[in-house]
C-alpha cells in the first residue's frame, strides 16, 4: 500500500516542484538579465536566494543548515566543496552562502535555453572531454577568484547515485592552494531522499526537510602542490564521515 501510494503521490509532487521552479523564473527572468548584462551580479545573486525560496518553500523543502562549532558567515574569497547527491544541492546553496559565488559547472548546461545566459554571464562552464577547455575553465575560475568571488565546486563531478560518495577530483583543491584561499567542506545529508537523481517517473520525490552542514574553513595558506592530496582526502573524509554517521551512506 504504502509503495502504491508512493508511486500515485511522487509524480504528483515533482510536477508542483516543476510549476514553482518554471514560473518564478519566468518572472524573474528580465530582472536576472539585466543583472548579467549591466554586470551586477550580486543583484543576480539575490535573484538567486529569491528564486530558491520560490521553489523550496511552496514545495515543501525546508533547510536546516547546521555549523560544525558555530554559525559564521562564509569567507567571500573561498572554494565550497559540496557531495552532490541531487539537483537541490544547487538550489539550496544559496541558503548557506551570502556573498556572490559562481558555480562551475558540466558546459552541457550551455545548450539549455535561457540558462545559458547563466554560464556565459556569470557562473563557469566546464568541458571534461577537453583538457585545453578544462585548463581555461580553471584558469576563469582562479581570475574570479582574485576578483574577490567565492566558488562553488562539485568535486565528484556528477550526480552521485543514494548518496553515495564518489572519489574527488584534484581540481577544487589545486585552485585554492593555488590561490591560497580556504576550502569550505559542506554536507548535504539528504537531499537525494527528497529529490533523487534520474527519469522523471522513475525517481522518487517529495517534499521534507534538508538538512546540510557546514564545516569549519580549513586554511590553504602555505600549503603547496604536495598537499594537494592531502587536502582532498581530508575533505573526502570529512563529508564521508558525516554521511555514514547520518544514514550509513559509504563510499
Amino acid at each position: 500500500m504504502k509503495e502504491i501510494i508512493r508511486l500515485i503521490f511522487s509524480p504528483v509532487w515533482k510536477v508542483w516542484f516543476l510549476i514553482w521552479f518554471t514560473f518564478p523564473f519566468l518572472i524573474l527572468y528580465p530582472f536576472f538579465y539585466l543583472g548579467f548584462i549591466t554586470g551586477n551580479l550580486k543583484f543576480a545573486f539575490f535573484l538567486k536566494k529569491v528564486w530558491a525560496s520560490c521553489i523550496c518553500y511552496p514545495s515543501g523543502i525546508f533547510p536546516i543548515i547546521k555549523y560544525q562549532t558555530k554559525k559564521y558567515t562564509l569567507p567571500s574569497n573561498c572554494v565550497i566543496t559540496p557531495n552532490h547527491s541531487s539537483y537541490l544541492d544547487i538550489c539550496l546553496s544559496v541558503f548557506y552562502i551570502k556573498h556572490v559565488s559562481l558555480f562551475m559547472a558540466k558546459a552541457e548546461l550551455l545548450k539549455a535555453p535561457l540558462f545559458r545566459n547563466f554560464f556565459k554571464y556569470m557562473d563557469i562552464p566546464v568541458n571534461r572531454k577537453s583538457r585545453g577547455d578544462s585548463h581555461k575553465a580553471f584558469i576563469k575560475a582562479g581570475e574570479k577568484l582574485d576578483e574577490g568571488f567565492g566558488l562553488i565546486i562539485y568535486p565528484e563531478g556528477t550526480i552521485s547515485n543514494e548518496g553515495e560518495l564518489r572519489p574527488f577530483k584534484n581540481g577544487a583543491f589545486k585552485l585554492a592552494i593555488e590561490k591560497q584561499v580556504p576550502i569550505i567542506p559542506v554536507v548535504n545529508l539528504n537531499n537525494w531522499k527528497l529529490l533523487q537523481n534520474g527519469g522523471f517517473f522513475k525517481s522518487f520525490g517529495r517534499p521534507g526537510i534538508a538538512r546540510i552542514i557546514v564545516f569549519d574553513p580549513i586554511p590553504t595558506k602555505g600549503l603547496t602542490e604536495e598537499n594537494l592530496v592531502a587536502l582532498r582526502d581530508k575533505t573526502h573524509s570529512l563529508i564521508n564521515e558525516a554521511l555514514i554517521k547520518y544514514n550509513g551512506t559509504k563510499n
